[in-house]
């Protein structure tokens, strides 16, 4: 069986962000068969048009992309929505010739915040791949509050029942790639 590529990207851009810190244990605890890498945004420009060249940082991101079969996005939740990193790192893969580096692909969100941690911005989330066609996965969604003591200082993740529906999330992620390969 071929292994699946999964490119994790955080909308935070903190090095102790605890949504970064879902990546890293999903990074840690993919099941067999998959491999996640992890995007670094922190020196993508925000998208202007009227820029000639790529910058190398997105080339980079753009590069990753590529590679990836599919992409599982920690989503913090900033004023009720999605986090502007986040966001305009999709946008710059949206500019892609027709759309080929998001169109299609599987994806799968997660995220960490106050409340209800990132609910809200997930949905927004949603809708933004709903206009770049990514075919995201339903279930397990995996809501986890970043201050109720599921992280530690660092911003690992320490809770045992998020560390379990993130596992749950990775194994559902791998078989809906799969079905969409078919």
């Amino acid at each position: 069986m071929e292994t699946i590529k999964i490119l994790g990207i955080c909308g935070s851009l903190r090095q102790q962000s605890t949504n970064l810190g879902l990546l890293k244990y999903a990074r840690k605890n993919a099941p067999q068969g998959m491999e996640v890498n992890l995007a670094d945004l922190s020196e993508v420009p925000f998208f202007n048009s009227d820029l000639t060249d790529v910058p190398t940082s997105v080339q980079r991101f753009l590069d990753s992309l590529e590679q990836a079969d599919a992409l599982l996005m920690a989503c913090p939740e900033y004023n009720y929505s999605l986090a502007p990193a986040l966001k305009n790192a999709l946008d710059w893969a949206s500019r892609a010739p027709e759309n080929h580096l998001l169109a299609g692909k599987p994806a799968a969100i997660l995220g960490s915040g106050g409340g209800m941690g990132s609910a809200r911005a997930q949905y927004h989330l949603r809708q933004v791949c709903v206009f770049l066609d990514i075919r995201l996965l339903n279930k397990p969604e995996v809501f986890s509050n970043a201050f109720n003591g599921s992280f530690d200082k660092e911003g690992n993740l320490t809770d045992e029942r998020i560390q379990q529906l993130v596992v749950e999330q990775l194994t559902a992620l791998q078989s809906w790639t799969q079905l969409l390969r078919q």
